[in-house]
């Protein structure tokens, strides 16, 4: 697959193309909390992901050139994943985004997901 490349009808759909999906700005936060994360440590990070998803967005997310994948030539062999440039100052375009969710959260009485890494 190709990296998104428009055309786009203004920024926000350029910017909502590419963290479109559930889990996406999800996985962008979880490396932004973290650093660079193996496969399995995001899996955990991120309850309710099927691997298949998981791998299915972390592949466009380093298509869109948010995520880099680094493989390690080592047996069994080692991936890691972080972000990139690009992955930080998108993280940092959605915190104040963040910030109305967690304001929302408070105003409607919604429950907050805890898990234990």
């Amino acid at each position: 697959m190709a990296a998104r490349r428009g055309p786009y009808f203004c920024g926000i759909d350029a910017a909502m193309d590419v963290v479109s999906g559930k889990w996406k700005s999800l996985i962008l936060w979880e490396l932004a909390e973290h650093g660079v994360r193996r496969f399995a440590q995001l899996r955990r990070g991120l309850p309710g992901v099927s691997e298949k998803m998981l791998v299915q967005q972390l592949r466009e997310l380093e298509e869109d050139g948010l995520v880099h994948r680094e493989v390690f030539p080592e047996v069994p062999p080692r991936v890691e994943y972080a972000l990139t440039e690009d992955g930080v100052s998108l993280n940092e375009a959605l915190a104040p985004l963040g910030e109305w969710g967690v304001e929302r959260m408070r105003r409607i009485g919604a429950e907050k997901v805890v898990y234990a890494p």
